[in-house]
């Protein structure tokens, strides 16, 4: 019977499926996760594929980065989507919370350096080309601004 319930529910449009009893924190983390793939989505459909700034323009169709000389940087999910928030809210502080939930859809943890890593990978593509002043610069205690300017 409780397959069939499952099955059930699946078929008419339901997203997931939990059983009694269920474990509160499986609830939590199986409705942020939802809610991350809904909202990163309907993010995405709203921004132009290629991004421009400074000269560099960012590939939403290639997810790479091109700096102004044309040379091309594939970018792993968690620089792409960072830099993408970035450029989507140019001069704003964004925070390390936000940043990690844009780039993984989880929670920031106690020690967690997984922002200031990708932030410094992103940094490294802007030094191949030396005449960039800092695009993205640390807000000490806040987290990080986009600093460049967004074409269009």
């Amino acid at each position: 019977d409780n397959d069939v319930d499952r099955i059930l529910g699946l078929e008419i449009g339901a997203d997931d499926y939990l059983t009694k009893p269920f474990n509160p924190r499986e609830l939590t983390i199986r409705a942020r996760n939802l809610l991350s793939r809904t909202t990163s989505s309907a993010e995405d459909d709203d921004l132009p594929s290629r991004v421009s700034f400074n000269g560099w323009t960012l590939d939403g169709d290639s997810r790479s980065l091109i700096s102004p000389t044309g040379k091309e940087f594939r970018l792993p999910r968690s620089e792409f989507r960072a830099l993408h928030l970035f450029l989507s809210n140019p001069g704003k502080i964004l925070t390390r919370e936000q940043l990690i939930m844009e780039m993984t859809g989880r929670e920031l943890r106690p020690n967690d350096r997984t922002v200031d890593v990708t932030i410094r990978r992103i940094r490294k593509h802007f030094e191949s080309d030396p005449s960039d002043e800092e695009l993205i610069v640390t807000i000490h205690g806040e987290g990080y601004r986009f600093c460049g300017s967004v074409d269009g």
